[in-house]
């Protein structure tokens, strides 16, 4: 069975390591501060100007004048500061980010990213994703393993506008864990239920198979 969005999400907060400073793209990676463990210090960044993003509000809690990026309402953890988009990308260019978690439409072989528009679609811009790709250490992009349609989103080339090249180091799907490395894509985790052939034939990049494969662990 497929992972569920939840699912995507609390697997990729195990990327995240305790002294980690992390920013969240839009869409799934938003859901990915739910899932990380108490235990461990984290700083979220969201480059409208905030360091120190916690979990959605409650009814109770919800301030219309705190928003993330993707204009959703926030909470601030204890300590959080305020700051100008200007700073904040200074964060991110300055390569302060441990951590990028962002959505894909589409990630080649080779790592390259496309995220920001379907061509034919109305869009303000490709926002800070940009900047995120190339100034982030790491980047990790979750996303369903096929689109709507039922295509391949992990493709030989990208045929989508590109966010950025050769800029993804992990991908994280609703079906399998993929490495980008100098010589391919190596396929390290796979969903439960779902053979390597399955996952092959909604890949069009030929996978590698890691001998130490394993099953994803989510909840």
């Amino acid at each position: 069975m497929s992972l569920t969005r939840e699912q995507i999400a609390q697997r990729a907060a195990q990327e995240i390591e305790s002294g980690f400073y992390v920013n969240l793209g839009i869409g799934i990676p938003t859901l990915v501060a739910n899932y990380i463990p108490d235990d461990k210090h984290v700083v979220l960044q969201s480059e409208n100007g905030l360091l120190g993003i916690g979990p959605y509000p409650t009814e109770a809690e919800i301030d219309p004048e705190l928003i993330n990026a993707g204009k959703e309402t926030i909470t601030m953890t204890p300590g959080a500061s305020l700051f100008c988009s200007a700073e904040s990308f200074a964060m991110i260019r300055g390569g302060h980010i441990n951590l990028s978690i962002l959505g894909g439409m589409e990630v080649s072989a080779a790592g390259d990213l496309a995220n920001w528009v379907v061509p034919g679609k109305m869009v303000k811009g490709p926002g800070g994703a940009m900047d995120l790709v190339h100034g982030a250490q790491r980047v990790v992009i979750i996303m369903e393993h096929c689109s709507k349609n039922g295509q391949p989103k992990i493709v030989n080339n990208c045929s989508l506008p590109l966010t950025g090249k050769g800029v993804v180091n992990r991908i994280i799907t609703d079906r399998a864990v993929i490495d980008i490395t100098r010589a391919g894509l190596v396929l390290k985790e796979i969903a439960l239920g779902y053979s390597v052939d399955d996952v092959q034939l909604v890949t069009e990049s030929k996978l590698i198979i890691d001998p130490l494969l394993k099953t994803i662990a989510v909840q």
